[in-house]
């Protein structure tokens, strides 16, 4: 590595899936540092805004915490309202110096919605009802469909079946999984 080059920071596939009035997001806990894993039971999932939203993260980690709590702040603002904080953060993270150096992506869930918020502006509601972000995220998000049309299963056992899957396949991806539902 030339010393003016940032390590390559990959980590992480979280996944969040909405079923029968359930939603439920979850991460592994793998972070790296070039081809180093350096930590593996790193918490990329919180519930936010009096624990009606569960937000994860993908990317640099001080990053995606800033975005996080700017997400907070705009949800607090306009009174709990996914679309609206979702939309206005998309748009001061696009156009905000510092916040476009910023490298993270966040998926979050609500009880009916599910979005990916990224910071080239794009706020992103799959039309599946199925979010994933992350080096793993299309390993989790194959796993999470062919679950949701074939099987059963909770939104809980999805995201966990898909996750577990991911991190059989994707190398940044660990099994020290951690799901939240709602």
């Amino acid at each position: 590595m030339k010393n003016n080059e940032k390590p390559i920071i990959r980590s992480t596939t979280v996944i969040g899936v909405l079923r029968d009035g359930k939603a439920a997001l979850g991460s592994d806990g793998q972070m790296t540092l070039g081809n180093t894993v350096i930590k593996h039971s790193t918490r990329k999932i919180r519930r936010l805004y009096q624990g009606k939203l569960i937000a994860g993260f993908a990317g640099a980690t001080a990053d995606a915490v800033t975005l996080l709590d700017r997400f907070e702040e705009k949800l607090e603002a306009y009174n709990g309202k996914l679309d609206r904080a979702a939309v206005e953060l998309a748009k001061e993270w696009r156009t905000d110096k510092y916040l476009r150096r910023l490298e993270a992506m966040l998926a979050i869930v609500s009880s009916d919605k599910a979005l990916i918020i990224s910071g080239t502006g794009d706020v992103i509601e799959p039309e599946d009802g199925i979010v994933a972000i992350g080096s793993g995220s299309m390993y989790a998000l194959s796993a999470a469909r062919a679950l949701m049309k074939h099987s059963s299963l909770s939104a809980r056992d999805i995201v966990q079946e898909s996750l577990k899957i991911a991190s059989d396949i994707c190398i940044y991806t660990n099994d020290h999984i951690i799901v939240e539902e709602l």
